[in-house]
């Protein structure tokens, strides 16, 4: 099958085929497609559905293009991983305003747009789900637009320093160096949504604290939004300690992937015992995201199938 769209925007061919076409190189592997470009047209030839399919992502492409003046990389992984799960249009998604002029952050399947949801209409969220799902930088994003709005006065960003394989005490460097690896991608949701003088006046003025979890032992955070990241890896005592923090004002957000557990062998999760224990209490959302909620690189939802099918083969193996 063989289709001409003609391009919207002539103008901005190059934004909308990426740096040396990477762009459109990557909807050529990822469709498996054959894309060609000439003057204002493009053409696209392949497989019926995979034609179809190129030629909406190349609309929303343009369409998203237009509204934000860029697009990335990331754009382009998003719309190729919403495509298995109806992606959600601007129409029925309420984008999520942050202090970047450069970008406006809308959820990009129907798990993370029901996710966005559940944190606005309840205190305190929990959301479990795969890597790459966008649990950290979409509650990340929820807690910056409201304060921004000033719905909030502070923000709280927290994580359990748990060792992965290797001990805090062999790490160089005093306690700050030794927790800071374990709070680099609360750091790395925050640079994409403000600039760097802007989050580090907010640091300053302790408007965003970014802390390991025990740092939290003691207080009541009021009018604050409470993210608590990597939740998993949360001790049932770790666990009611940050619940019982939240204040007057506040919403809290718990995130993590119950397949990552880097507890002792014999150790209970707090996540997954809090999951069990406050199910049907009213006022509390759970969101559950799934592997077709994955939003990197196209390969890591590949390479999650793969661990799960592994996962389910070895279990069966040991009956």
């Amino acid at each position: 099958m063989e289709v001409t769209i003609q391009l919207a925007s002539p103008g901005k061919q190059l934004e909308l085929f990426g740096p040396a076409d990477s762009h459109l190189r990557l909807l050529r592997q990822s469709l498996d497609v054959q894309i060609t470009a000439r003057q204002s047209n493009l053409i696209i030839i392949g497989k019926p559905e995979n034609v179809n399919r190129a030629a909406e992502i190349i609309d929303k492409m343009e369409k998203r293009l237009i509204k934000y003046g860029s697009l990335t990389h990331a754009d382009i992984n998003a719309l190729l991983a919403a495509q298995d799960d109806s992606t959600v249009t601007a129409e029925t998604s309420e984008a999520i305003t942050v202090y970047s002029r450069k970008k406006i952050i809308e959820p990009s399947t129907k798990g993370q747009l029901k996710y966005v949801e559940t944190m606005l209409a309840n205190d305190l969220t929990f959301c479990i789900g795969p890597a790459g799902t966008g649990k950290t930088y979409l509650a990340v994003a929820i807690a910056v637009s409201m304060l921004r709005k000033k719905q909030i006065r502070k923000i709280i960003l927290a994580r359990p320093a748990v060792e992965a394989g290797e001990k805090l005490g062999f790490l160089p460097g005093d306690l700050q160096a030794k927790v800071n690896p374990y709070l680099r991608p609360l750091f790395d949701a925050l640079e994409d949504m403000m600039d760097f003088d802007q989050m580090k006046k907010f640091m300053e003025l302790d408007i965003i604290e970014i802390i390991p979890l025990a740092f939290m032992r003691g207080r009541t955070l009021n009018e604050a939004v409470i993210i608590c990241d990597e939740a998993q890896n949360t001790s049932p005592l770790q666990m009611l300690m940050v619940l019982t923090r939240m204040g007057h004002g506040s919403k809290m957000i718990i995130t993590g992937d119950i397949t990552q557990i880097d507890l002792n062998i014999g150790q209970e999760s707090g996540m997954i015992e809090a999951f069990e224990t406050l199910r049907r209490i009213k006022g509390i959302g759970f969101s559950e995201l799934t592997q077709k909620d994955i939003v990197r690189h196209r390969l890591v939802q590949n390479i999650v199938q793969a661990y799960k099918k592994r996962a389910i083969a070895k279990r069966l193996s040991e009956k």
